[in-house]
């Protein structure tokens, strides 16, 4: 038999976002009320030195996530060495980016297709290949508004990443924003820590969709994808880095607390996805692509340029299951 859509879950993403009231001080509970900017920035694995590119040119963004690529043309083949080196970008930025790159979505999946087997997305519209999901916004009003998320944390084995490309840039606006969650779990209060240190939370793909389909069908779909639990922190599985792993579309609980603890702390969590020194923030131009690694990242499309159109076809890769 069909579960039961509770109260909660209906309410989505937004209702998770809503300010918690502050913590009682000495009690158990983390004061949600205060986020406080970062004290550390580690773009890599504590200890590990930085070194240069050899195949091509790299332009930080900022000091702590994304950068651009130049000096390689995405038309051309990409070898194991290449390969290489651009996978070691990817993992120290989290996010890269080229510019002037006019592919098609058919070169599109042979880049990602480097990186893994291809994923297919059954809630989002696809392009001319099942393996691309295309988002586009027309000169309709805006039905949502985005939300800081992981992609399809409600799978058991979550995206390894996506490459993201735009058909159609609207001409002011329509920005993509990052923020390293390897960063954010780096500056949790040590208490905070301590409290989610070997937990695991649920994730649900009902509270990121309820917006959007009827209870019939999102009954529907959670059958065929039933909650799973992934762990609060996982551990990146090429640079053993800890990375903070809840985000407000999809966690709804962290196993063993009480409904209440839950989801204080997770709104706390949640938030650290919104400091700024965490972030990167990239404005798109006519044929540039996105690469990210949705193992170690959050990120937000921004709504902001109705009534123009905005058009996006995005390939994700097969992930692993969090540890």
């Amino acid at each position: 038999m069909n579960p039961t859509l509770s109260p909660r879950t209906a309410t989505g993403a937004a209702e998770a976002t809503r300010p918690a009231k502050p913590a009682l001080r000495g009690s158990a509970a983390v004061d949600t009320a205060l986020v406080e900017g970062p004290r550390t920035l580690h773009r890599l694995p504590e200890g590990e030195v930085p070194r240069p590119y050899e195949l091509f040119e790299v332009r930080p963004l900022g000091a702590l996530i994304g950068a651009e690529i130049h000096g390689i043309d995405l038309r051309e083949e990409i070898n194991e060495e290449l390969r290489a080196e651009l996978n070691r970008a990817l993992l120290e930025f989290k996010v890269i980016f080229f510019r002037d790159q006019p592919i098609d979505s058919v070169r599109q999946q042979e880049i990602a297709r480097l990186w893994g087997e291809l994923e297919t997305n059954p809630f989002i519209d696809q392009g001319d290949d099942a393996h691309v999901a295309r988002f586009a916004k027309s000169e309709a009003p805006p039905s949502y508004e985005n939300v800081w998320h992981t992609d399809v944390t409600w799978r058991e084995a979550p995206a390894l990443g996506a490459v993201l490309r735009l058909v159609e840039v609207p001409p002011v606006g329509g920005d993509t924003m990052w923020a390293d969650m390897a960063a954010a779990y780096d500056n949790l209060p040590e208490d905070v820590k301590e409290r989610i240190e070997g937990r695991t939370a649920v994730h649900d793909v009902i509270p990121g969709f309820s917006r959007f389909l009827d209870e019939e069908r999102l009954l529907e779909w959670q059958d065929r994808f039933p909650p799973v639990e992934h762990p609060v922190v996982r551990t990146h599985p090429e640079t053993g880095r800890r990375t903070l792993f809840v985000n407000v579309s999809f966690t709804t609980r962290i196993v063993g607390m009480d409904e209440a603890e839950s989801d204080e702390l997770l709104r706390f969590l949640f938030q650290q996805a919104h400091t700024p020194e965490l972030q990167v923030r990239f404005r798109w131009e006519r044929n540039s692509v996105a690469f990210w690694d949705n193992r170690a990242t959050q990120h937000y499309a921004v709504n902001d340029y109705h009534p123009h159109p905005r058009v996006a076809e995005r390939v994700a890769i097969v992930g692993d299951r969090p540890f």
